[in-house]
């Protein structure tokens, strides 16, 4: 078997993220193009882009679903004098914010990232988000400003709003040579070299000498650069002070350290509709993104010891690798694609899934390019790949070497906010969309499907009308599922606002053995963890439900401890006040009594349902609802009429600034209340304003609209 076909430090893993329509996926095009992996390059108004390869996603000129590529990179190493391939694992993640699982999930497994922003625009809010899920992840990051072409469009505007929106610590790494219709090529600020883009789709960069009109400037940024470079090492800094300029071999080297260990975010700039700057890009990607051998080794959990357990990356180590994403192959079956962290895997092999603790035959392994599969025999430490065959991983499982277990932490994924009715068409289509859902929201953590206890009927949620839209498009096109859709439904939840205790007693007697539980029960809202304070171990909590077992003397025995916690847990799916889930609950069992014969685990957990009913109705209950973090871009002359329009639906106006030629509006707003806005927006601003939204938090609402929500479910 032979070894690797290059180095790991010759290894790159990276996404390219943004807003929705910066211009991610005509990056990854151009990037593709670049490295060779294609020889035609698609786009993405022609519906011909290599990424986004579901018709859904042609169809809309959006992207869906995070695409992985794989793709080389020869960049000549100046100082040797010769041409070093570098392997690129590429994932074109989505701008929209309802298919914002995509990012999180990717920005879990990456070791750096392009951030792509609209040269117009600049910071836009899914750009934060994302920005954020990288802070989360500490995912190093290269800054591209892209359509720099665009009328309107400022390198410096956009260059302002990273450090006043994202980061304090972007540094110009190259300046734009003209603007707009002008805009020509780029200066890189470390070399003072200008390029420009010539031949085929700008194939060819040339090198040539700043022009004068440009040359102060330059000369001046370059200062600034310099000084925050220097501050990240202190003999440079001595030296630097002396009046001596470190070599251009020192200033990469302690620029590549600091943006590996996010003190700094590099700025570049381009137009890769017009094939400029992108190859300058894909440098930067070698010069200062990390390969796996420069990140700190992974952590995880024996599973049988629960102790901590370290793995780096190589090859001699034992294989641990993380499953983070699932698709659904019309040609192959189930893809399951992995990040390995350590060690190496053959195809044929058994794996130990540490989360599930089961074995399973890996049959094939597959390196993607987009929709192109091309099969490999063995992937090694720091490879990104896709399995098929595997039926029983999930995204977020750890795989590993079962004689050296590890699970890794798992990937936390937003709640759903939005649900429909879906029923299917005819009996024939009964079947088929219980198994299309299934495998719909075994690929996507963040879309659930649930049954209503009431009406039977069968409940779909997600992050917003669009991805439902999506799913529901999906179902019928690679499902052959035909389905009739009801209205959108905000996920509202409830909770409690005061203490309360209540008593629950179940006894039945008839003929033979009778029934017999009694438990006492405290409810409490519940307060978020202090962090570095240890939960007790007499306490199991989740995100939203803390449950105590303060039980003295046996007077409840151990084994209907449990059954009663799954008591409480039924009867808080039910709710108190409108049937929705409760949520941010702490019980605790303190009291209660058993029958040696007639007590049993049924008993015991009819009695804690009753109970919990019993005091979440004297805990003073509340609906909460979801509120969104909304943005209108709109021309001048039509903030009035949208800031009056947001105020009606209950909306908070935050803030309001220029972009561009267009004001942005941000606001907070209930999302009952943004049904239709789409439509509303398009006539109230002759169709020339946008928003986007995405879910901030849940707050209680209103009793006025609450009486109008409890008689709507009644």
């Amino acid at each position: 078997m032979p070894g690797r076909d290059y180095p790991l430090e010759r290894v790159r893993n990276f996404g390219i993220i943004a807003h929705i329509d910066a211009g991610k996926t005509t990056t990854s095009e151009r990037i593709l193009f670049y490295t060779g992996s294609q020889h035609k390059i698609g786009e993405v108004h022609e519906g011909e882009t290599t990424t986004d390869w579901m018709e859904q996603e042609r169809e809309r000129g959006i992207t869906i679903t995070a695409a992985a590529i794989t793709c080389f990179w020869n960049k000549t190493d100046t100082e040797n004098k010769k041409e070093n391939k570098y392997r690129f694992n590429i994932i074109d993640t989505p701008g929209h914010i309802d298919f914002t699982v995509e990012v999180k999930r990717s920005m879990r497994v990456l070791d750096g990232a392009i951030v792509v922003f609209d040269g117009v625009a600049g910071v836009e809010p899914q750009s934060e988000t994302n920005w954020r899920y990288a802070d989360e992840a500490s995912v190093p990051r290269i800054c591209f400003i892209n359509k720099l072409d665009r009328m309107g469009a400022s390198f410096d505007k956009s260059f302002q709003s990273i450090l006043d929106r994202l980061n304090k610590n972007a540094v110009r790494m190259q300046l734009p040579i003209g603007s707009e219709e002008n805009f020509s090529g780029v200066i890189d600020l470390l070399k003072m070299k200008a390029y420009k883009f010539e031949g085929e789709m700008g194939k060819d960069v040339v090198e040539m000498e700043i022009p004068e009109s440009h040359k102060s400037d330059a000369a001046m940024y370059r200062a600034q650069l310099i000084e925050k470079i220097v501050e990240h090492d202190d003999v440079l800094m001595t030296s630097y002070l002396d009046g001596k300029e470190p070599s251009l071999a020192e200033l990469k080297a302690t620029l590549r350290k600091a943006i590996i260990a996010n003190k700094i975010f590099p700025v570049y700039t381009g137009s890769s509709l017009k094939n400029k700057g992108v190859q300058l890009v894909l440098d930067a990607v070698v010069d200062y993104l990390p390969s796996p051998l420069e990140l700190p080794p992974v952590k995880g959990i024996n599973p049988k010891t629960g102790e901590e357990v370290i793995r780096h990356a190589s090859d001699a180590e034992p294989f641990c690798a993380l499953a983070f994403k699932l698709q659904a192959d019309p040609f192959v079956g189930q893809l399951t694609f992995f990040r390995v962290y350590s060690g190496t895997i053959e195809s044929g092999s058994y794996l130990y899934n540490a989360t599930t603790g089961t074995k399973e035959r890996l049959g094939r392994i597959v390196r993607l390019q987009a929709d192109q599969r091309e099969e490999v025999k063995k992937v090694y430490a720091g490879e990104i790949a896709a399995a098929v065959g595997l039926k029983d991983t999930k995204t977020s499982h750890t795989l590993c070497d079962d004689a050296n277990p590890i699970v890794l932490e798992q990937i936390k994924f937003p709640e759903p906010v939005i649900s429909l009715r879906i029923e299917p068409k005819t009996k024939a289509d009964q079947e088929k969309m219980g198994m299309a859902l299934k495998k719909l929201s075994d690929e996507d953590p963040t879309f659930k499907v649930t049954t209503d206890a009431e009406t039977a009927e069968t409940l779909i949620s997600g992050m917003g009308e669009l991805h439902l839209e999506i799913i529901v498009d999906r179902m019928k096109r690679e499902f052959t599922v035909e389905a009739n859709v009801g209205k959108p439904q905000v996920a509202y939840r409830e909770t409690i606002q005061k203490e309360a205790e209540a008593e629950g007693k179940y006894i039945k007697q008839t003929g033979g053995r009778g029934q017999y539980g009694h438990v006492r029960l405290r409810l409490k809202p519940l307060q978020p963890l202090v962090e570095g304070k240890k939960i007790a171990k007499n306490v199991t909590r989740e995100d939203h439900f803390e449950f105590i077992d303060s039980i003295k003397g046996g007077v409840v025995p151990q084994e209907f401890i449990a059954p009663v916690e799954k008591g409480v847990r039924e009867a808080m799916e039910r709710g108190i006040v409108a049937g929705y889930k409760m949520v941010d609950i702490s019980c605790e069992l303190y009291d209660g009594s058993y029958h040696d014969v007639d007590s049993s685990e049924i008993a015991f957990k009819i009695a804690a349902s009753m109970a919990f009913q019993d005091a979440a109705k004297a805990a003073k209950p509340v609906l909460l609802e979801p509120i969104m973090k909304v943005e209108v871009v709109t021309p001048e002359k039509f903030m009035g009429d949208i800031t009056g329009s947001l105020n009606s639906k209950r909306g908070q106006i935050e803030g309001m600034e220029e972009r561009g030629l267009a004001r942005a509006i941000r606001a907070k707003v209930p999302l009952s209340e943004m049904f239709g806005y789409t439509t509303q927006l398009r006539s109230m601003t002759e169709g020339r304003a946008s928003f986007t939204m995405e879910f901030d938090h849940y707050e209680v609402v209103p009793p006025n609209v609450a009486q109008t929500i409890i008689a709507a479910r009644k």
